[in-house]
C-alpha cells in the first residue's frame, strides 16, 4: 500500500518526454472517489481528466464560450480512448492536450495521460470539435482568429 507521502514523493517524475509534442499539459490529481468496486480508478475520470484539459486549450485559444453560451463556440463532436494501464488512488496525472488538424468547421484534439506514479502513459483520447453558432446550432467556419491562436500555441512546442 502507498502512503501519501511516497506518493508525492513518487509523483515528482520529470514526464516531460512523454509530453514533449504537447503544448497544454495539465495537472490532476486522482482522487479517492475516482475509484470504482473494481478497486481501480473509473473510465470515466479519464474522460473528466481530458475535458478539463480540452476546456484549458480552450481558454487558451480564446474559444471558451461565457455562460450562459451564445455566439460561436466549440461543441464536442466525439471522443475516443484507449486505455493502456490502470490507475489506482493516490496519483497524479499529467494530461497533454494538442491539435492535431484544423478542417473548416472542425479540428482535432488529442490527449495523453501520463501517470506521475507509474512514470508511463496510462491512456491516449482523441475529440472532435465542431465550432457552432449556439443560437442556431448551426455549424460556422473556426474562425480566422481561432485558427491563429492555434497555431502560435503548437508552435510552442516545435
Amino acid at each position: 500500500m502507498r502512503t501519501m507521502d511516497a506518493a508525492r514523493a513518487e509523483n515528482s517524475f520529470d514526464d516531460s518526454p512523454l509530453l514533449a509534442e504537447f503544448p497544454i499539459i495539465t495537472e490532476v490529481s486522482v482522487l479517492w472517489g475516482d475509484e470504482d468496486s473494481f478497486g481501480h480508478v473509473n473510465n470515466v475520470a479519464y474522460l473528466r481528466w481530458c475535458e478539463t484539459a480540452r476546456v484549458e486549450y480552450l481558454r487558451r485559444i480564446d474559444l471558451l464560450p461565457e455562460m450562459p453560451p451564445r455566439g460561436l463556440g466549440p461543441i464536442l463532436a466525439s471522443l475516443t480512448c484507449h486505455y493502456r494501464r490502470p490507475l489506482k488512488y493516490p496519483d497524479t496525472v499529467a494530461v497533454g492536450t494538442r491539435v492535431t488538424s484544423v478542417g473548416n468547421s472542425s479540428f482535432r484534439m488529442e490527449h495523453r495521460i501520463v501517470s506521475r506514479y507509474l512514470r508511463e502513459i496510462v491512456a491516449e483520447a482523441n475529440s472532435a470539435m465542431v465550432t457552432v453558432d449556439y443560437s442556431t446550432g448551426k455549424t460556422q467556419r473556426v474562425p480566422e482568429k481561432v485558427r491563429e491562436a492555434i497555431a502560435r500555441l503548437e508552435q510552442l512546442r516545435a
